[in-house]
């Protein structure tokens, strides 16, 4: 999307090659500050005597798979349509979303369990040592870099339309929010003195909580569109009232829609007057696509109309 020079808040849809290189350089960003910071998490939770900045650290290297996963896939589902794919790639973002999700579900699932070990273990009588001032300022310094880096990757993904680009965007909003846990854990173990250490391990099982339900709602449309889900309601929605006011149609049946990628498709068979011309039903055709695709501006849609007697 590029900013129209006499009027700047007007904006013209990218191509679909930078919208590749927008949406990659983007992931790039992350990736490299994704590496320094797990490298920082885990050796200062080593250090700093932290087992929750550790986790929060492997957090951080699943987002190395996450951003190569979708600086590869937001290539092939910006491919052109094949022989072999006459509806486009846009499921391959799909795929890379779930897949995204998957990772997160199973990283939450992972850090619920740590958490609840080192909570059995403080239970029993096993007091770790105290977290040291470097593992705070390495948190604090990591929850202003993911919270910056969600801000903007999800302001490229919403621009250039990808769903996998907003799924990672929010992959560096659940590591803010696993940092920001982990900093109340960790300020609490290390200023309440030994008896509240258990806050570090506690506030792991909450982060990792919070990870799962962002992985199971992020999901869920992402599966529906691989099995081939309808376009929203409010989508239908406008869909129909677009159909309803163009002049011509009497009625209108078998109105179908699926979503892939940013790509949307759109069939309905139209009722017109049987006594016009062909070429007056062939341009009631022409006004409900046009209408149609106004009605869905956030997507490349592609519409078909079947014309029958009323």
């Amino acid at each position: 999307m590029t900013t129209d020079s006499k009027n700047p808040k007007k904006t013209t849809p990218l191509c679909a090659t930078e919208e590749v290189r927008v949406g990659r350089r983007v992931t790039w960003v992350g990736f490299w500050v994704n590496a320094v910071l797990a490298v920082l998490k885990i050796a200062g939770g080593i250090i700093g005597r932290s087992s929750a900045l550790v986790a929060d650290g492997v957090h951080s290297l699943s987002d190395f798979l996450s951003d190569i996963l979708v600086i590869v896939m937001l290539g092939i589902a910006r491919k052109k349509p094949d022989a072999d794919h006459e509806f486009g790639h846009g499921r391959y973002e799909a795929l890379a979303t779930l897949i995204l999700t998957v990772m997160l579900g199973i990283v939450g699932a992972g850090l619920f369990y740590d958490g609840a070990v080192h909570t059995y273990l403080i239970y029993k009588g096993t007091i770790p040592p105290a977290p040291m001032p470097l593992a705070l300022i390495i948190i604090v310094i990591s929850i202003v870099n993911k919270e910056w880096l969600y801000r903007y990757t999800r302001h490229v993904g919403e621009r250039i339309r990808s769903d996998a680009v907003i799924a990672n965007a929010w992959h560096h909003r659940s590591d803010a929010f696993s940092s920001l846990a982990t900093l109340v854990g960790v300020g609490g173990a290390f200023f309440l003195g030994p008896q509240w250490r258990v806050l570090d391990p506690i506030a792991a099982m909450i982060v990792a909580l919070f990870i799962i339900i962002v992985a199971v709602r992020m999901g869920q449309p992402a599966l529906g569109e691989m099995l081939g889900r309808s376009l929203p309601e409010k989508d239908r929605a406008a869909i129909t009232a677009a159909i309803r006011a163009t002049p011509g149609v009497v009625r209108f049946h078998g109105l179908r829609t699926f979503k892939s990628g940013k790509d949307a498709y759109v069939e309905v068979h139209l009722m017109v007057d049987p006594e016009i011309t062909v070429r007056a039903a062939d341009n009631i055709s022409i006004a409900v696509e046009r209408a149609i695709l106004a009605a869905l501006p956030s997507y490349d849609a592609t519409v078909t109309t079947h014309i029958e007697p009323a």
